[in-house]
């Protein structure tokens, strides 16, 4: 065996999510930022189109996101499906985190190949990302408010008509017990084919 089969097994069946609402005030380093983006494009891809894109946000900026956020969920949502305890956690989340990364997916222009797969291959990026975050430590969240496929999100990342962003991912070190979790027996998602 090339690797150590136990510990992969253990990091893939203890990655969790963990809620911004769940991290502490450490902050997490710039490097440990850059080897989760290094891992995340090692994720599959067709044709090698590496489509995911990452607009990382430390610091002060993660207030612009905050406020980018708030008013686009008021600017978007009518008056009267808004819900304030949802626009309060919008805007609080970013602050909670120690960074923020928009995860995107930039269409190929000649559009060779299907935009799923290449939503799919973002998918897996974020998976690498996540599974990165575990081995650190580091609590994530991958969250998908509507307001992320719109118009107004493509314009504040500045990416085309075509690409999409496919998540906010949230990360910071938990301030809570690492977190258990359970699985359906494989039998239940499973059919074995045989002729």
């Amino acid at each position: 065996m090339r690797y150590n089969l136990s510990e992969i097994n253990d990091l893939i069946r203890n990655r969790r999510t963990i809620y911004p609402e769940q991290f502490s005030e450490r902050k997490v380093h710039k490097e440990q930022i850059e080897l989760i983006l290094q891992n995340a494009q090692w994720a599959p891809t067709h044709g090698n189109t590496q489509p995911w894109r990452f607009h990382v946000f430390m610091d002060d900026s993660r207030q612009r996101l905050s406020q980018f956020l708030g008013k686009t969920y008021l600017e978007l949502t009518p008056v009267e499906k808004q819900i304030d305890a949802k626009l309060a956690k919008m805007l609080r989340r970013p602050m909670l985190s120690s960074v923020v990364i928009a995860v995107s997916m930039k269409r190929q222009s000649e559009e060779k190949i299907l935009e799923i797969e290449e939503v799919e291959a973002v998918a897996c990026a974020i998976q690498n990302m996540h599974l990165t975050c575990t081995a650190y430590g580091l609590g994530g969240f991958w969250a998908t408010p509507k307001l992320i496929y719109s118009e107004q999100m493509n314009t504040f990342l500045g990416i085309s008509e075509k690409d999409k962003c496919l998540g906010l991912f949230y990360i910071g070190y938990p301030a809570i017990d690492w977190p258990s979790s359970h699985r359906i027996p494989l039998e239940y998602h499973t059919e074995w084919l045989h002729e």
